[in-house]
């Protein structure tokens, strides 16, 4: 459900849905040709551009394509949940099945649990439990990843390791709908895998592991601090000034706390939302602002910018039942 600052806002909002804008999500469709278009248009002419230059290009698509994968699975650009997943079934960033993603992610929008452990699939925390029986090399890896610069190096292994073993999972317990996810997901990443080898000149492991991966470590730069642990609800979640570079590559998903008050707000409407209620949003996050992601990085480059653990403990809870720690993934899909 929507969660509007107030009544001339969800006015307003209403005002636009109605314009020719919205109706049509032109930005949209343009972002889905500049997509598809550009990634196999840098995969058909690798070899004049050279492999690591069309390495690197693919790598900055497949991240802006996942910000796509984003956008359609909250209902854009047409209201058929059927056609926007079309759009966003291609294995481009090699890792998650769409379908997969989207269960995942939807679920990371109940704001009541946002942040807890083995409630918010996108929790960058563990619960005491996990801490306690984590060894040495874990713990370290845990706390590593909450440094930007570990997020970037080690954080997508996480993100991997999780989604394999949410796979294992389903096919122990029978969920068909993600076996299936799956199944398409792999077959099609090997049909492009192959093409991309025979007509292209990419080798499959810099397809998987160097695409893949480093789209995946880009990604972590928009999701790094994207949440806190707070008594709040309207607290937990940031809002990033980002540059515009950063702002087209994440499709304005750096107004984090303006899309988790109004998921179903297409991209290109988010940047000026909250432009035009800036001291309302800040107000209304407690503050949580930064001015862009090199203050992230210069801040905690190699410094944790939270504790690993999930500081309302069952012992600490506050009163209401709210949150409890609960078992689960040490690591989550990112986005």
């Amino acid at each position: 459900m929507p969660r509007y600052l107030d009544d001339a806002q969800r006015q307003e909002l209403q005002r636009q849905r109605e314009t020719w804008h919205w109706r049509s999500e032109w930005p949209t469709w343009a972002v889905i040709v500049a997509i598809y278009g550009g990634w196999f248009g840098v995969a058909l002419n690798a070899r004049a551009i050279g492999l690591a230059p069309a390495i690197a290009l693919l790598a900055v698509l497949s991240c802006w394509y996942m910000s796509l994968q984003h956008e359609l699975m909250h209902g854009h650009p047409t209201r058929s949940p059927l056609v926007n997943m079309l759009f966003g079934l291609a294995p481009l960033a090699v890792w998650f099945p769409y379908g997969v993603y989207r269960e995942s992610h939807l679920r990371h929008h109940d704001d009541a649990h946002l942040t807890e452990p083995g409630r918010d699939p996108e929790s960058y925390y563990v619960t005491p439990e996990q801490w306690a029986s984590a060894g040495f090399v874990l713990r370290a890896a845990l706390a590593a990843r909450n440094t930007f610069a570990g997020r970037m190096l080690i954080g997508p292994w996480f993100s991997i390791a999780a989604s394999w073993r949410e796979a294992a999972q389903a096919v122990i317990e029978r969920r068909w709908r993600i076996i299936a996810s799956w199944v398409v997901h792999l077959a099609s990443l090997v049909l492009l895998a192959g093409w991309l080898e025979t007509r292209c000149g990419i080798p499959w492991r810099a397809f998987v592991f160097g695409v893949g991966y480093a789209s995946l470590a880009l990604a972590s730069v928009r999701s790094f601090q994207e949440h806190r642990a707070a008594e709040k609800e309207s607290e937990r979640t940031v809002v990033n000034e980002a540059a515009w570079p950063w702002r087209l590559l994440f499709l304005n998903n750096n107004y984090h706390a303006v899309h988790h008050d109004l998921p179903g707000v297409p991209w290109f409407a988010l940047g000026q939302i909250y432009a035009r209620r800036r001291d309302a949003y800040r107000a209304s996050n407690g503050g949580f602002v930064v001015r862009g992601y090199a203050e992230w990085a210069s801040r905690h480059a190699i410094a944790q910018a939270a504790q690993p653990v999930h500081p309302f403990a069952p012992s600490q809870a506050p009163t209401g039942g709210r949150r409890t720690a609960h078992s689960g993934d040490t690591a989550s899909l990112a986005g």
